[in-house]
């Protein structure tokens, strides 16, 4: 077994030799989730060591910007989001400060990865309590709970700081690896459900793990903004869940986390998309809970017709014109074809969170999220909806989500009217818009020293 000085001394070396991947286009796919891409991300070095890493990053292919997409969000986001988007836009276009944040996998021995964490810095964000305790306690117990930092049990909620600069964090090529710790499945029983995620307040990398079949990986990397939906979802053990548009993975895994639900449908219809999403599953779930853990290959539109009802709880984590990818991914003439194809999405994520609605059962709750800004792809999308379901009603997720994580995150409720930067992002202009905003979403905009995001979340609930 390795000691923590070994593992910081194999961490640092390893960061070194991570390829990076080519990530599948967006216009090549039409089901696309954004915040747990494929890719590498490798250790940004201590401030000792800042003129070997400054060399490094000489080496690093530049990105090429998609003008036509950048004027499009120019014009857009400019008029829905007011002071806000100059500084959205700033993080945009400097992917070397996007954060990340490393999700801790409870079915592995992750005690000695978390000692190298908070070695290394990363500090715990959300109550130190059990993630049952918070759920069914409501907003009240996050808002009054205490920030304890520093902490490692498994039966802790935990986000913290971490940021790799590449925007794609989960690869299966990653060369770093914790021998011993890289948990073949564990004999014993299992942990109590905890959703650990550290973050690091500056931009401190961190490597991904290779995959390895039959070994469990001890953490997931990812943007700690697309964890928030899976918050918002409040899945309780022994609960049926569907994750409707599953692939890569990163919000099933946190589902799996928080919770042990009875059965989690993790369902993807594209081919190549689902064998990356079983991948991941192997690499994080054990084997034994194979019979809870099933994927599916519907089309996510038709879902709800043939399964109506059968589920407690379902993510709708929506195809979207993942505005970090599409500011890169293309050149001009495929941007332009991009922006055309992004007229239609709004359509294709109604039908989605239609079909979430039928899947659910009575007193049940659907949680609809993007990775976009576009209000269109968004608040309209969830006001669309609900038109058709009297029996469903969306919920205010600002005091149980927005208001204790705001000193981590920038949310945003009020598309079209302009957020200021000199008034607080909490605070809107009119309190009843504000109110009806909060119950049509909340949305988490990147900002300097906040980069998380983007990441829309609404809640709705169907009555019994």
């Amino acid at each position: 077994m390795f000691s923590v000085t070994q593992l910081c001394r194999i961490w640092r070396k390893s960061s070194f030799k991570t390829k990076k991947l080519t990530p599948t286009p967006l216009w090549r796919c039409r089901w696309c989730n954004c915040h747990t891409d494929r890719g590498n991300v490798s250790q940004q070095l201590n401030p000792e060591d800042r003129r070997n890493n400054q060399v490094t990053k000489r080496h690093k292919k530049q990105r090429t910007l998609c003008q036509p997409v950048l004027d499009h969000f120019d014009q857009q986001y400019s008029e829905e989001l007011g002071d806000l988007w100059p500084y959205a836009r700033e993080v945009l276009l400097d992917p070397q400060s996007w954060q990340y944040g490393i999700m801790l996998n409870r079915f592995t021995a992750v005690t000695g990865i978390a000692q190298i964490l908070r070695a290394q810095g990363f500090s715990t964000l959300l109550p130190q309590t059990d993630v049952s305790v918070l759920h069914s306690n409501g907003p009240a117990t996050v808002l009054n709970s205490k920030y304890q930092e520093g902490k490692d049990t498994l039966s802790t909620l935990c986000i913290s700081k971490g940021s790799p600069g590449d925007p794609h964090p989960q690869s299966d090529n990653s060369s770093f690896a914790l021998g011993q710790d890289s948990q073949s499945e564990p004999a014993l029983s299992f942990p109590p459900p905890s959703l650990q995620c550290y973050i690091h307040p500056s931009l401190l990398r961190f490597p991904s793990q290779a995959h390895r079949p039959g070994q469990l990986k001890q953490y997931y990397l990812l943007n700690a903004a697309s964890l928030l939906p899976v918050l918002a979802l409040q899945v309780k053990d022994g609960e049926k869940v569907l994750d409707l548009c599953s692939a890569p993975g990163g919000k099933a895994l946190a589902i799996m986390q928080s919770a042990s639900p009875a059965l989690l449908c993790c369902n993807e219809p594209d081919l190549h998309r689902r064998d990356w999403l079983a991948k991941t599953l192997e690499s994080f779930v054990p084997h034994s809970l194979k019979s809870r853990v099933i994927v599916s290959a519907q089309d996510g539109r038709s879902f709800g017709q043939s399964e109506a009802g059968l589920y407690d709880k379902v993510l709708v984590d929506a195809p979207c014109s993942n505005d970090r990818s599409w500011l890169y991914l293309c050149n001009s003439q495929q941007g332009e074809q991009r922006l055309r194809e992004r007229a239609g999405l709004p359509s294709l994520q109604a039908q989605l969170l239609r079909s979430a609605l039928l899947a659910v059962c009575p007193g049940g709750t659907v949680v609809y999220s993007t990775c976009t800004l576009s209000s269109l792809e968004n608040f309209s999308v969830v006001e669309t909806v609900l038109k058709d379901f009297p029996e469903a009603e969306a919920e205010d997720l600002w005091e149980e989500i927005a208001i204790p994580l705001s000193k981590y995150f920038t949310f945003s409720s009020n598309p079209g009217h302009g957020q200021t930067t000199q008034e607080p992002t909490l605070q809107t202009r009119d309190a009843s818009v504000s109110f009806y905003r909060h119950r049509l979403g909340i949305l988490v905009v990147p900002q300097p020293g906040k980069t998380w995001g983007p990441m829309f979340l609404a809640r709705i609930r169907t009555r019994k």
